[in-house]
């Protein structure tokens, strides 16, 4: 599996132009309402939110693991500006407030970049305290896979996005600083000069430009650092790459599991981890049932066992190779099976979820990823019914599991339901409003 652990050249790029066309949107946003009326300004910002809306959209019908957070965080701050904006002209108009003339796009002259960069700071502020729970995060891990199963493209947009949120946040917020005290301490009102519309205008231009700049240079040393590790793999590489299907079988009997201790990760020779010895590829697209049922015969030299499909994935950076994993449950006592093929050990679950809590990197990548999938759709279904309700009104109510429950449940593990029910539930904050808000009508 190391080429689902290597980084698509074309989704680098992708990540890198996403905050280009960002800061290009903004920019025009800033320059356009320049150049036109000053009353055309809440028209612009309309406009602007409009293309960055699409691009979410796009992106999101297209199903390609792009991150787009940085996108939809300056989507937001756009939505923001115009929604202050508007409000601030409307309650100067009721006289319920008075504000400063340049800050009215009703008046002549209007400075849009004295509100646009605050409140763009305040926007990646909260972006940033919230990035463990935005709503578009969630969505690609449901549908890409999370950080685990993304291997190295996972832990580079997920620190990169991050540090661009940060890095727009310092920016946003030193140019704040700047306008704000070039408008109270230098600007006078008597008109604005060539000089003050290159503070309050082009000073964002190029600071925008000169991070574009800086981004430029340390995606493109990333790029070289990856690639020189064999780390990349470039468009070329994935015209040329056969479709692959890799099969994760977990044996289990009883309440133990068959790992290997021992197991060596990818591009780190010198890590052991825990993950199942089972493993194998095909060069197909998609592999008929009976010959899986024949892989796992000849892996475990046991025919009768219980052959049961997990789940599977397609993976978000090679679009022909997908991962499907599997459940092998053998009748009898681990003790029946002590001359596996296979290097390994019986471990007990207990064991296993007792290692998973305290130290879950002792596990392999893609084993973390399938327990904690496995964990948060069993013990949701044992909490929460289907409308995201607690089935007991005792909320320190906290079930456990075990492979024999594995073995006797009737869930589909491939349906995400139960995984979008534990992210939003009735232990959400005011979760009846914001159910209230997400319910959809029915078409009849």
């Amino acid at each position: 599996m190391e080429d689902l652990r290597k980084v698509n050249s074309l989704q680098l790029y992708s990540f890198w132009k996403n905050l280009s066309i960002g800061l290009l949107v903004v920019i025009a946003l800033l320059a356009v309402s320049h150049v036109l009326p000053f009353y055309a300004s809440p028209i612009v910002a309309i406009i602007t939110a409009a293309f960055l809306y699409a691009m979410l959209y796009n992106q999101r019908v297209s199903g390609e693991g792009q991150c787009m957070v940085v996108i939809y965080a300056l989507l937001y701050t756009i939505i923001n500006y115009t929604i202050v904006t508007i409000a601030l002209n409307v309650m100067t108009i009721w006289r319920l407030i008075k504000m400063p003339q340049e800050l009215m796009f009703m008046n002549d002259p209007y400075i849009p970049s004295l509100l646009v960069n605050p409140i763009a700071f305040l926007t990646m502020v909260v972006i940033y305290f919230r990035r463990n729970n935005l709503a578009i995060c969630s969505d690609c891990k449901l549908k890409a896979g999370g950080l685990y199963e993304r291997g190295r493209s996972g832990s580079i947009f997920r620190y990169e996005s991050i540090y661009q949120i940060k890095n727009l946040a310092y920016m946003f917020g030193l140019l704040s600083v700047l306008i704000w005290s070039y408008y109270y301490f230098i600007y006078m009102e008597l008109g604005v000069n060539a000089r003050d519309w290159f503070v309050f205008t082009w000073l964002t231009i190029i600071v925008f430009v000169l991070d574009e700049i800086y981004f430029i240079y340390r995606y493109y040393n990333l790029y070289l650092d990856l690639k020189e590790n064999d780390e990349i793999i470039s468009q070329e590489e994935l015209q040329d790459m056969t479709s692959k299907t890799y099969l994760r079988y977990y044996v289990i009997c009883g309440n133990y599991i068959y790992l290997n201790a021992h197991t060596v990760e990818p591009g780190m020779e010198y890590r052991e981890v825990i993950d199942t010895p089972f493993l194998t590829k095909r060069s197909v697209n998609g592999i008929p049932l009976p010959e899986v049922k024949n892989i796992i015969h000849r892996l475990t030299e046991v025919g009768d066992g219980e052959l049961r499909f997990y789940y599977g994935r397609k993976s978000a950076d090679l679009r022909n190779h997908s991962v499907l994993r599997y459940f092998y449950f053998l009748p009898g006592d681990p003790s029946d099976y002590t001359d596996m093929p296979v290097d390994g050990e019986w471990f007990d679950f207990e064991d296993i979820k007792r290692i998973y809590n305290r130290t879950p990197g002792r596990f392999g990548p893609v084993a973390v990823a399938d327990i904690s999938r496995l964990a948060t759709i069993i013990l949701t279904e044992k909490i929460f019914n289907e409308e995201g309700r607690r089935k007991s009104k005792i909320k320190s109510y906290s079930p456990s599991f075990n492979l024999i429950d594995v073995k006797n449940s009737q869930l589909d593990f491939q349906d995400d339901k139960w995984v979008k029910i534990s992210m939003f539930n009735s232990d959400t904050p005011f979760y009846e409003i914001k159910k209230f808000f997400k319910s959809k009508p029915k078409v009849r």
